[in-house]
């Protein structure tokens, strides 16, 4: 049997003045928030033209809101229903974890409607552009979840160069699954909605640029579960699927019918 990589032990804590505390959860949210903010300033003029500028730095309010309340209210309704409704001081309990990206995505979701009806501007366009950075928020998202110690894989096989020993895993080597979904659903997403971005024929087709996104975390999602670990209040779901994958497939349906549409429209 190989040597095992064992956990690094992080502190969870970046940074901590008397009592208030900076966790890389935290910060990883910050960052995505602000980078992505800035990159959209730079989007929105391109052709077509979406939104402008002033529009942008007021949505980021929204975009926080979105993904914190949306984030929060999925982990409790989709997650922890039962606990939480028996004890719903700790919804508000946001330093302890708990964040589900799909309940993310549907604040954003409903933050991008109202704001976009509000201010006169194409909803899809707007999408679009922010579904090229989303992918941001999520790498850093699971390299915080890394840091953390948290959402460990499955057990890896005993010849696996890079399995890892977690704190909280038990003994055995586990796939470090945080790092395989920052690659998936971060890095590679990314790239792939920036190159398609490129393309102003692409651009013009509204509502196309979010449903790769869609359909292309779905995907990354769904695969990435089968190396981690389901949650232990949850376990394996319908025939052995865990939540994280019954929750990539209505988004990945999702995203080919806005991809379809998209291309209906401009035919």
């Amino acid at each position: 049997m190989l040597p095992v990589l064992m956990f690094p032990q992080f502190d969870p804590v970046v940074v901590a003045i008397g009592p208030l505390s900076i966790r890389w959860y935290a910060l990883a949210y910050i960052t995505a928030l602000l980078l992505g903010w800035r990159l959209v300033r730079r989007m929105v003029g391109w052709s077509p033209v979406v939104a402008n500028v002033t529009q942008v730095d007021d949505f980021l309010t929204w975009a926080t809101l979105g993904v914190v309340l949306g984030g929060r209210l999925g982990y409790v309704l989709f997650y922890q229903p039962s606990f939480f409704f028996e004890h719903p001081g700790q919804i508000f309990a946001l330093w302890q974890g708990g964040m589900s990206f799909h309940g993310g995505m549907l604040g954003v979701t409903i933050a991008i409607i109202l704001f976009c009806r509000m201010q006169n501007i194409p909803v899809l366009g707007f999408a679009d552009r922010i579904a090229i950075v989303s992918p941001m928020g999520l790498g850093l998202g699971r390299i915080a979840n890394f840091i953390n110690g948290e959402l460990w894989g499955r057990e890896a096989p005993s010849d696996l160069p890079w399995a890892m020993i977690f704190p909280s895993g038990g003994e055995i080597p586990r796939h470090p699954s945080q790092i395989y979904e920052a690659l998936l659903e971060g890095l590679i997403l990314f790239t792939v909605t920036l190159l398609l971005s490129r393309n102003e024929k692409i651009r013009a087709r509204f509502g196309c640029i979010t449903g790769v996104f869609l359909v292309g975390y779905g995907i990354a999602r769904i695969v990435s579960e089968f190396f981690r670990e389901p949650d232990a209040f949850l376990g394996f779901l319908f025939q052995g699927a865990t939540m994280g994958q019954l929750l990539s497939l209505p988004m990945i349906l999702a995203g080919l019918g806005f991809i379809w549409w998209s291309g209906r429209k401009t035919a």
